[in-house]
């Protein structure tokens, strides 16, 4: 008998419909919501990471609305908050669904990373201190092998990642603590949407969500005492309308280069999602965005009963 137990991904690139469908499957199979999205776990971010909570109506949902905006949330603290989710979720005989489109919190809980708890290293912090971007990562690539660019999207993660494995350096055992236990029978479903709906998709919520309030949210987490550069750091919507709100950019600049960024964001998230299936050994099985959601359901009670998914 298929167990309840065993977890259900659903994943895809922005604007692909990933939400409607969790909360539909999950409805299907009494299940409960984990979120995957690096920036919905910070409250008052609302509009500019896409929460549209009200889709998920009397469904439970995890690991959303569960920090302050300005905290710089973590991997760490991101596997401790899922493994304590899917272990409250399990134990109500409940079926856990991961969503979300942070492929580097997905990839993690597929391969069953544990992190260790790594302390700031102000020494060490101190002197990185005014290294740029590119020295950082060369730093950070003569310490281990850079499979992905997350570590080093930013100066503030790049620093991390170098204090993260100066650690484990001098903590072999934390390194121990922190190899993976692949998970072999996750079901990891991906939300296909084609390249110009996608894009489609893109600009008409960029639009929806200006005209529903965004600058005026961006504003107001400014105006709470909100550091500029912490929201920033956060990207995307953030970053630009943070830009914008305080004169680094024309309110058209914005808007075009916020657009474009979000296209890119996209392409990154379809090459990450290529990437994971080769280093988690465990296939997406992508299900077109045009099917309904009965169809939808349907198609993923099949994958998690004839054993083509396990």
């Amino acid at each position: 008998m298929e167990s309840s137990s065993r977890l259900i991904v659903v994943t895809g690139p922005t604007a692909s419909g990933k939400t409607r469908r969790a909360v539909s499957l999950a409805r299907r199979l009494d299940g409960e919501i984990i979120s995957a999205d690096s920036r919905q776990v910070y409250r008052d971010m609302d509009l500019g990471t896409g929460k549209d909570m009200e889709e998920y109506g009397d469904t439970p949902v995890h690991l959303i609305d569960i920090c302050p905006a300005g905290y710089k949330y973590n991997l760490y603290e991101y596997l401790r908050d899922y493994r304590s989710a899917y272990g409250k979720i399990v134990s109500r005989g409940h079926r856990p669904i991961l969503c979300g489109g942070t492929g580097l919190y997905v990839e993690s809980v597929l391969k069953g990373l544990s992190l260790p708890e790594v302390p700031e290293n102000p020494e060490l912090r101190a002197s990185l201190r005014g290294l740029t971007l590119q020295q950082l990562t060369e730093r950070l690539a003569a310490m281990k092998s850079l499979h992905n660019t997350t570590d080093v999207d930013t100066v503030q993660r790049a620093i991390r990642a170098i204090e993260i494995q100066t650690y484990y350096l001098q903590h072999p055992e934390a390194a121990v603590e922190a190899k993976p236990h692949p998970l072999t029978d996750a079901l990891v479903i991906g939300v296909e949407v084609d390249r110009d709906t996608r894009r489609r998709r893109i600009s008409q919520r960029l639009t929806s969500r200006l005209e529903a309030g965004m600058i005026d949210e961006v504003a107001r987490l400014l105006e709470s005492g909100v550091a500029p550069d912490d929201l920033i750091y956060y990207g995307l919507e953030y970053k630009y309308l943070t830009l914008y709100l305080t004169g680094r950019l024309s309110l058209s600049e914005m808007t075009s280069q916020l657009e474009i960024a979000i296209h890119q964001f996209a392409k990154r998230q379809m090459t990450w999602f290529r990437g994971m299936e080769r280093r988690t050994g465990l296939p997406i099985h992508w299900l077109p965005s045009t099917m309904g959601d009965d169809e939808f359901n349907e198609a993923v009670i099949d994958l998690l009963t004839d054993g083509r998914a396990s």
